[in-house]
């Protein structure tokens, strides 16, 4: 349950950056350019992917056999 948690965490942390990232895309000139959150969103992405992969893996969680 905790695994799911973080996932879900980690996934509002990317949408979250991406809503981060609309001034500095309208605007030319900003704080931080947008490759900041592009990176962040990209690196975020990854941990999660991982994480998968690793719960899936290791038996924590178990794929669904038939998704239709």
């Amino acid at each position: 349950m905790l695994l799911k948690a973080i996932i879900v965490c980690l996934l509002v942390f990317i949408v979250l950056n991406l809503f981060r990232a609309l001034p500095a895309m309208l605007k030319s000139q900003g704080k931080q350019p947008m490759s900041h959150y592009l990176g962040r969103r990209v690196l975020i992405s990854v941990i999660v992917f991982a994480l998968l992969l690793i719960a899936i893996a290791s038996g924590y969680i178990s794929p669904n056999p038939r998704p239709y």
